[in-house]
């Protein structure tokens, strides 16, 4: 089961983060607690709130201790590391049925700023249906302002079941702003999709292969390895990998798609809390080695994603057009608690082969393409005609 893929599915109930489920995270934890760096003093302070304090109607056991957590969280400094109560872990858990109930969008919060923004609405959801963007962040709740929320508060709030709604007031990344009404529907998670596609004059595409990747899960590597198999088989000029609404999933299911494009090189390097590297690298024999390839990144390429498009670009196996992407450079697994929540900690960040750090900060794409509001209000997908045109012209060049 991964977990790292549970957490990737914002806005069913549990916090969005991706690239967990680093294999030793399971069972729950038996810490052995002690007060030597004076925790007491937490329960000294509540006591005197129960016998002093002036509105003892606030007095919430349940919300205090919330608040605490998320404040001692959010002093490290590192938005990946979350407490997710035991409502939002269970509700996570299930999500590996495939299905969830939500708006179908992951969320992160914005290590500078704090702000709660939407990585990427997933395909045909009811957020995308909305309007919701990759890079909006999200300023209302119900009317409510999200400053000083916790990426679990804000996925507790918005999360609900099919058939109700949520009133969200976004801010596009061009500083317009928006109130959109989104009716919660059932998700499907989604993994391998291959539409048709055309050229900017609008001619069927025949001569290259068209993938979109929204997940990294054993049954997206099973699916996209078939796929691969099949367009080498068929003899297509190049494959176009769409990465733009993928957030991650499980680093071993990375890991192994980045396998299926290298026949060797380094895939990704793990620094440790205390600084020691381990360096994955590609084992050979995959389907695609040989194959041009363009990946198309943007704001919604988060974590395995980012891995990937490291990998490719570095080991000269692939062209990056689109745009600057996401910027989660952390490897997370999961502890369940005692109280059957769960803590979702940073264990280590990870470089690209070439040493490049990507923690909120990003990779910035090799042929930049950005959409303009007349390309988004005409559906004009020029991240993709460009990937085209890139592809037709430099299949020579890009073919190892």
């Amino acid at each position: 089961m991964s977990l790292g893929v549970a957490l990737a599915i914002a806005l069913s109930g549990v916090v969005g983060y991706t690239l967990g489920d680093s294999g030793d995270g399971g069972g729950t934890t038996t810490v052995q607690i002690t007060d030597e760096i004076g925790f007491g003093i937490l329960e000294e302070i509540y006591a005197i709130l129960e016998e002093d304090f002036v509105n003892p109607e606030a007095l919430d056991p349940e919300l205090l201790k919330i608040g605490a957590i998320n404040g001692i969280l959010q002093a490290l400094g590192d938005p990946h590391t979350v407490y997710i109560d035991p409502e939002s872990y269970e509700l996570g858990v299930d999500v590996i049925s495939g299905t969830f109930q939500g708006i179908g969008a992951q969320v992160e919060q914005d290590p500078v700023t704090g702000a709660i923004v939407i990585v990427t609405p997933f395909r045909d959801s009811p957020a995308e249906n909305a309007g919701v963007r990759a890079g909006d962040i999200v300023r209302t709740v119900d009317g409510e302002s999200t400053d000083g929320w916790t990426v679990a508060q804000a996925v507790r709030r918005i999360r609900g079941p099919e058939g109700t709604e949520v009133a969200l007031g976004i801010e596009h990344s061009d500083g317009s702003t928006e109130d959109v009404s989104i009716t919660r529907g059932t998700i499907v998670i989604p993994t391998v999709f291959t539409p048709p596609i055309e050229d900017e004059a609008g001619n069927p595409v025949s001569d290259l292969a068209y993938i979109e990747l929204q997940q990294f899960t054993d049954q997206a590597v099973t699916d996209l390895g078939e796929e691969l198999e099949r367009i080498v088989e068929e003899g297509y000029g190049g494959v176009i990998l769409d990465l733009r609404r993928n957030p991650g999933g499980g680093l071993d299911a990375t890991i192994r798609t980045a396998d299926m494009f290298l026949d060797d090189g380094v895939i990704i390097i793990e620094v440790s809390r205390e600084g020691e590297e381990s360096v994955t690298s590609a084992n050979p024999g995959g389907p695609a080695t040989e194959i041009p390839v363009v990946l198309l990144v943007g704001p919604g390429s988060a974590s395995g994603s980012e891995v990937l498009a490291c990998a490719l670009r570095d080991n000269d196996r692939a062209t990056l057009v689109g745009e600057q992407t996401f910027g989660k450079g952390s490897v997370n697994h999961l502890r369940e608690l005692s109280d059957n929540g769960a803590l979702y900690v940073t264990i280590a960040r990870w470089e690209c082969p070439n040493g490049e750090q990507i923690e909120a900060v990003g990779i910035e794409p090799d042929v930049e393409i950005v959409f303009t509001e007349e390309d988004i209000e005409a559906d004009r997908d020029v991240q993709l005609f460009a990937a085209i045109d890139y592809m037709r012209e430099n299949l020579t060049r890009a073919a190892p």
